[in-house]
């Protein structure tokens, strides 16, 4: 907030003199018993990969800002993901700059530390404040935590207002007043920086592997936790499916990774589909695509597709047995070396195959499958998969032919996640198949010796859902603990 706004809201207090006199005395000034975190070397590694990739050059990676939600609030904030990844810091405005120092580089963290007491703002700050929003490290603290040099968010300007653009880039599009501050560089220069720190972030490391494992196991509980409040005989609502996984979520980590989708009946075939104002009904079958981020913004993504009443119809299980048989393949085709537009085809010809089975597909196979017609992705318009990580669509600035056009490798993380979604007005479907969406996903390590599903906790055969959704519902509700 600028300083010419700061108590200029219709319902800030007006502070008398001597309330104000008062309020300026009287308070210790207490050190917190910091130590330096155990992934901060893992970070330092990242930083220096990165300055390698540049040398002699100012980097510039923001953290970005908190962002009006309405009038004075804002939106929960959430930290940029190449930031974190060679941060591990989470609080909003920070900047990381990466200045050559003639072998490499100087990495020096610009924070806001803790509301000082030489000012008003500690308790009169809505925004900053002490009093208002919480202790914030002092850069000492911040240093020692996180094993970077550290120095004052209000410094920043004048380091900023120096760089030669011709030797400067920026991660640009997170904070405004950073992109505003640095002198315009050209633009192919800012994106050579981005898709460098995406295709660093391919690689996970054993850490990262952890906390994505981490992430994973508690989105299984949150999914146990909602197939024990879905009666199979009487309808609830989607909200209350989201509320319930939203609520693992926030307690085992730090929210969701994502809108969680819950589609019951027609909107399952809506892909993106975060209204969540349906109602299951018993019959139909629930598509439910959810992850949990945990607390060092690492994500789950996850779908399952449950029968509501307990059991699938015959016409149920044989979409969903296709489905399952293509995300099969592709788990099993997943190697190092292999593209990955190969295996989107090995999945995607499984579901041509399957709709070619179910008497849909109006050409043959190989036709539908060929790249001038590829009508099969009518009903599946997704590709297979996408890279996860700290981001639940990771790396999303790589290069095609390091990422869409490239070959995987080991420590590489994706989701397998085949669907096939017949909307409620597709003539060209049987009645019965109407309003039937299915997709199964997995979060999947690439090994040396192949695909390691990192979450296999859940069940994925059409008998071991049924057998896993008796069982959670025999358990009945539970509270996180």
């Amino acid at each position: 907030m600028t300083e010419e706004k700061k108590g200029t809201e219709s319902h800030d207090p007006a502070y008398p003199e001597k309330f104000l006199q008062f309020m300026r005395t009287g308070w210790s000034d207490t050190e917190l018993p910091v130590t330096l975190r155990a992934e901060a070397p893992n970070h330092a590694k990242r930083r220096a990969a990165l300055s390698a990739a540049f040398p002699g050059e100012t980097l510039v990676i923001p953290s970005g800002h908190e962002m009006v939600r309405a009038n004075d609030t804002d939106f929960p904030y959430r930290p940029g993901s190449d930031f974190v990844y060679l941060t591990g810091e989470h609080d909003p405005e920070s900047v990381l700059v990466l200045r050559p120092n003639g072998s490499g580089h100087d990495a020096v963290l610009y924070v806001r530390p803790r509301s000082p007491r030489d000012t008003d703002e500690f308790f009169k700050d809505r925004r900053y404040g002490e009093l208002w929003i919480g202790r914030r490290h002092t850069l000492r603290e911040k240093s020692a935590e996180l094993g970077v040099e550290t120095a004052h968010l209000d410094t920043l300007a004048d380091v900023l207002n120096d760089l030669a653009p011709g030797r400067t880039r920026v991660l640009r599009g997170l904070d405004p007043h950073v992109d505003g501050l640095v002198r315009p560089t050209a633009p192919e220069r800012d994106r050579e920086l981005a898709w460098t720190v995406s295709e660093m972030k391919l690689v996970k490391d054993e850490w990262e592997i952890a906390q994505l494992q981490d992430a994973i196991d508690a989105t299984v509980r949150g999914f146990e936790d909602v197939a024990r409040i879905i009666p199979a005989d009487r309808p609830v609502s989607e909200r209350l499916i989201d509320g319930v996984f939203g609520l693992r979520a926030r307690h085992d980590g730090n929210t969701v990774g994502y809108s969680s989708i819950v589609g019951a009946g027609n909107n399952a075939t809506v892909l993106h589909w975060i209204r969540n104002d349906g109602r299951t009904t018993p019959g139909e079958l629930l598509l439910l695509d959810m992850g949990v981020e945990n607390r060092n913004l690492y994500t789950a993504d996850v779908t399952r597709t449950l029968p509501v009443s307990g059991t699938f119809t015959p016409l149920q299980r044989q979409v969903y047995d296709i489905v399952h048989a293509s995300q099969q393949a592709g788990m099993d085709f997943i190697k190092p070396g292999v593209t990955f537009a190969d295996v989107h085809t090995t999945c995607m010809r499984v579901l041509a195959e399957g709709l070619h089975d179910l008497g849909i597909l109006p050409v043959s196979v190989e036709e539908a499958m060929s790249k001038e017609s590829t009508i099969y992705r009518r009903w599946t318009l997704h590709g297979f998969g996408h890279m996860l990580g700290i981001d639940v669509h990771d790396c999303a600035h790589a290069r095609h032919e390091k990422y869409k056009d490239g070959a995987l490798d080991e420590g590489y993380v994706l989701t397998v996640e085949p669907g096939l979604y017949f909307q409620p007005e597709d003539e060209l479907v049987p009645a019965e198949l109407r309003g039937v969406g299915i997709r199964i996903e997995d979060d999947v390590l690439v090994t040396k010796d192949g695909a390691v599903n990192l979450s296999a906790g859940l069940p994925r055969t059409s008998t071991e859902v049924e057998s896993w959704l008796a069982t959670q519902r025999e358990a009945g509700p539970r509270l996180p603990g």
